[in-house]
């Protein structure tokens, strides 16, 4: 019983910002990770940023200098800050939380929201 729901997409121009966020909620013993990933129209889903619950970051080369991601541990949030949004940044962008319900190691395994749709235009 674990939900994550996204918000802050929408229609931005190039060279605009956006600042997406995310919250998990349900039966959550602990959370490892929390990130972004994105899927554009005809292409794989891929990586854009993720952080650690150690402090760790890990963004994609296209995003670098450009986001920022940021979590509140306490509550079970994560946002992604978009600064100088670029036309190909166009894509419904995933929450992902590895997260377990338990006490179990075993419980550990990856969630995902439904996405929000950010349409950077020209």
């Amino acid at each position: 019983q674990v939900q994550l729901v996204e918000s802050g997409g929408g229609l931005v121009q190039a060279g605009g910002s956006l600042r997406l966020s995310c919250v998990a909620s349900g039966t959550i013993f602990s959370i490892s990770s929390m990130g972004w990933y994105r899927q554009a129209p005809g292409k794989q889903r891929e990586l854009v940023a993720t952080k650690t619950s150690g402090g760790s970051t890990n963004y994609a080369d296209s995003v670098k200098g450009r986001f920022t991601i940021s979590r509140d541990s306490a509550k079970n949030t994560v946002d992604l800050q978009m600064n100088s949004l670029k036309p190909e940044d166009t894509a419904v962008y995933y929450c992902n939380a590895d997260l377990s319900t338990t006490r179990s190691y075993f419980s550990r395994m990856n969630y995902w929201g439904k996405g929000t749709l950010v349409t950077v235009s020209s």
